[in-house]
């Protein structure tokens, strides 16, 4: 898949302020979520080493009997660890798929609660496993993610001629979560079945989805009208950036949401094992998301409030 296709934007002429490079910028952001929905980011302010030390401490975890992890298990709708077969994601494109071959760790803000003093809410689960320590780097990680998101949705803003803060005042009290997926070696979870990946072909629900990603055989794919199923590009400095189903209504289809898939584990590679960190960053849960007109957006839909809307794609994926 080319650069022209999913570019690599570097942040940092971003935030020089530079009318120029942010133009520039702009119009890069613009035409690759018109092909694919995906772009490649490095200056994104993530603290060095901070994703590797969280992959090591929740490997930690995950390496561990069932039994071990159960009392951390989420309900559905809920946030800690679920186990394999939790989740069909191919299902929300309506097609009967076998479950995803994963297992995963989630996190999100408790609820706002505007009598706190709280610069920032807690994060849920409530429960949390003493070791590894994965709290503190979590707290740590989505403190940085929030912030990038938001740059990037004044990004987004300009890219579309509106103002510099058109998502963002929809951003005080936002939707968010941050999901760890560990994808097992096929020794783990013996040969996968016809149709079965470790995450089937969707798009993503919300907003926007930043992810840190580690390639491999097993490994993430972009789907393109002009080119089908490729591997996605990987720079090992840089976050891939998706937008979501609520973003490509919310541009008119102006933006397509990222269709994407991550492979079955590869039976030549029988201890490859991968995690990825995913960031998904919706609204404020009671934001209408209407579509832009014409000449941005090319399709009017329906709109939808922010929070029903992911929520009912969520269920349509859920197996318990």
């Amino acid at each position: 898949m080319s650069a022209s296709t999913i570019p690599t934007i570097d942040l940092s002429p971003w935030r020089t302020g530079d009318r120029q490079n942010r133009d520039r910028l702009a119009l890069a952001v613009d035409q690759a979520l018109e092909r694919a929905g995906f772009l490649l980011v490095t200056g994104h302010g993530v603290p060095l080493g901070l994703p590797a030390a969280i992959r090591t401490a929740a490997r930690s975890f995950f390496h561990q009997p069932a039994g071990v992890k159960a009392p951390f298990l989420a309900e559905i709708g809920q946030y800690g660890w679920s186990g394999p077969g939790a989740v069909a994601t191919g299902r929300v494109e309506g097609v009967q798929t076998p479950p995803d071959l994963l297992e995963t760790w989630s996190a999100a803000p408790e609820p706002y609660d505007a009598t706190t003093d709280r610069p920032e809410p807690e994060l849920l689960p409530t429960s949390w496993p003493s070791h590894p320590p994965l709290r503190p780097l979590l707290a740590q990680y989505v403190r940085a993610m929030r912030v990038l998101a938001d740059e990037l949705l004044e990004l987004l803003a300009v890219a579309l001629g509106r103002p510099l803060d058109f998502f963002t005042r929809h951003t005080t009290c936002p939707d968010w979560t941050l999901t760890l997926n560990w994808y097992p070696a096929i020794n783990t979870t013996g040969a996968p079945q016809p149709g079965q990946f470790r995450v089937g072909p969707h798009t993503d629900f919300g907003a926007l989805t930043i992810l840190d990603r580690q390639p491999g055989k097993g490994g993430l794919q972009i789907h393109t009208e002009d080119n089908g199923w490729q591997d996605a590009p990987y720079d090992p400095e840089a976050l891939t950036v998706n937008i979501g189903d609520l973003m490509a209504r919310w541009t008119g289809d102006r933006w397509r949401s990222g269709r994407h898939r991550v492979l079955a584990p590869p039976a030549d590679a029988p201890s490859e094992e991968l995690m990825s960190l995913v960031y998904f960053y919706d609204c404020d849960p009671h934001t209408v998301v209407e579509s832009l007109p014409a000449p941005i957006g090319r399709v009017s839909h329906p709109p939808v409030t922010a929070r029903a809307y992911v929520r009912s794609k969520v269920a349509e994926i859920a197996l318990r």
